[in-house]
Order: C-alpha cells, then structure tokens, then sequence
C-alpha cells in the first residue's frame, strides 16, 4: 500500500511544488485584484487547494500522453507511466479523481465559475498534444497556466472583464519564459524525438526572448493594475522580481542544463514576488 501511494505521489510530482506554485501565485493576484483586496478565506482556500489538485491531474494527462516520448529524455524515462510501474488507464483514473475533486470545490462558488472551468480544462487537455504539432506549444501551456485569472475574476464578480484578459496575456509571457528554459535543458533529446518546443524553434535566440518574455510579463502587469496609484510597496515588489530576471539572465546565458534547470525551479519566486507586490499595494 505505501509502495502505491508512493508511486501515486510520484506522478503527481508531489515533491515537486514549483509546479503548483507557478499556478497558483497568478491566480491568487488575480483574485486579490478582482476583489480590490482580500477576497476572503472560501475563494482562497478553493483556489489553493484546485490549483494543487488541478496541476497534479495535469501531470496524470501528460505522462500518459508522453509516454513514448519520455523514455528518450533522460530526464523523464524514469517517470511512473514510463517505466511500466503505473499503467495508462490507472494513471487517467488517478488524474480522473484528482479533476473531480477540484470540479467539486469549484462547486462551492458560482456558475461563471462553473462555466470558464470547463474552458480550462479543455486546454489543459489540449496541451500535452500541442508539443506534436505547435512550433511554440509552450503558448498552449501559457493559456492553461493563466486560467486560473479569468476563474479568479469570475469567482469574485461573476464576470470576466477586459482586465482579466489583459492579465492572462501577461502572465502568458512569464510562461513562455520559464517553459522555454525548461525546454533548453531537454533541446537535445527533443530534437533526436522530433519534439516541438520553443527552445527548438527559437534556437540562439531562446536567451534574449526568454529576457524580452520577461519584460513583456512585468510590464502588461504594471501596466494593467490600478495598484501602483495606490501604494510605492507595489514598486517594491517589481523590483524584486527585476533582480530576479537579471539573476536568471546569469544562470541561463550558457545554456547548461544545470543553469537553465534551476532558473526554471525558482521561478515561483518570481511569481510570489509580483503577488507579493500586489497584496503589499492593495493592503492585506
């Protein structure tokens, strides 16, 4: 039983939180920018915990669809559904289970909410297959990764506006940044796969896009949110993810797999940052 369990939590990338962090920090922004502060325990309990259940489904999806594909990257070949320990249809079960449960709290708040999750499942579906077809499928990722804002809108006002768009197209670019230097570290294997990733298409120019996503990403953000106006600790929150950029920028400009894997895993620094810079300008 606690082999199992042990299994389980591995294809859920259990000891992996950056992933769900890269989620969730977005997504809990958005819901304090939607309800012009704290938006109160229900909502972020139910956002938290979707997130973390949503992201661990996610994992289920791509390992199954990915299995092939994973055994050739040295990196993955030894994930669960690869190696044979969980088979295709148990890991869908698992991932089936984990999506019903977060559909469950989703539930608990209104029917717009209702609504846009099953928009967001859809591309969370669509994505694993994106990287077969899609010369940038970490654009795919970027919608599925910021869906959590137009949710966090709709959850606080029953309606996603203009705003909402504004800030998933935003937080579009930090996807794009972080996802691309995940793929730098696996360009090898993918090319001899015939994988499609940005880092591949992007080539010896992955470095200053990767600097220019960046820049996009924090700029729509100030640009869009009426913080700033408000409190000079919004600013302070920026200035911390801009040093984070340039610390980046230092561990990617080689190209190393080492360099540009841990510029990916702390990411959600960054993230926290802004979010951070948010609740610091909107007053907790």
């Amino acid at each position: 039983m606690l082999g199992k369990l042990k299994l389980y939590l591995d294809l859920i990338r259990w000891n992996r939180p950056a992933g769900w962090l890269l989620l969730l920090w977005p997504s809990l922004a958005a819901l304090w920018v939607a309800a012009g502060g704290f938006p109160g325990w229900h909502l972020m309990v139910v956002f938290t915990l979707g997130t973390i259940l949503m992201r661990s489904a996610g994992c289920c999806i791509n390992d199954v669809a990915d299995r092939d594909f994973d055994k050739h990257v040295k990196r993955t070949a030894n994930r669960p559904v690869t190696s044979g320990r969980i088979g295709t249809r148990e890991a869908l079960l698992v991932g089936a289970v984990l999506a019903l449960c977060a559909f469950g709290l989703v539930l608990t708040t209104n029917a717009a909410t209702i609504a846009w999750s099953f928009a967001a499942l859809a591309v969370t579906l669509l994505y694993p297959y994106a990287k077969r077809h899609v010369s940038m499928p970490q654009a795919v990722l970027g919608v599925a990764f910021s869906f959590g804002i137009p949710m966090a809108f709709a959850a606080v006002q029953g309606d996603v506006p203009l705003l909402a768009w504004g800030l998933l197209l935003g937080n579009l670019f930090w996807v794009l940044a972080y996802d691309t230097e995940y793929a730098m570290v696996d360009r090898d294997d993918d090319l001899k796969i015939g994988m499609k990733t940005s880092a591949i298409t992007l080539g010896d120019k992955d470095v200053p896009a990767i600097m220019g996503f960046y820049g996009a990403y924090l700029a729509i953000w100030a640009a869009l949110l009426p913080v700033p106006r408000q409190s000079p600790l919004f600013a302070l929150g920026w200035a911390v993810a801009i040093a984070q950029v340039v610390w980046h920028f230092g561990l990617i400009r080689r190209r190393t797999r080492e360099g540009c894997f841990k510029a990916f895993r702390l990411n959600h620094w960054l993230g926290f940052s802004v979010f951070a810079g948010v609740v610091l300008g909107y007053g907790f």
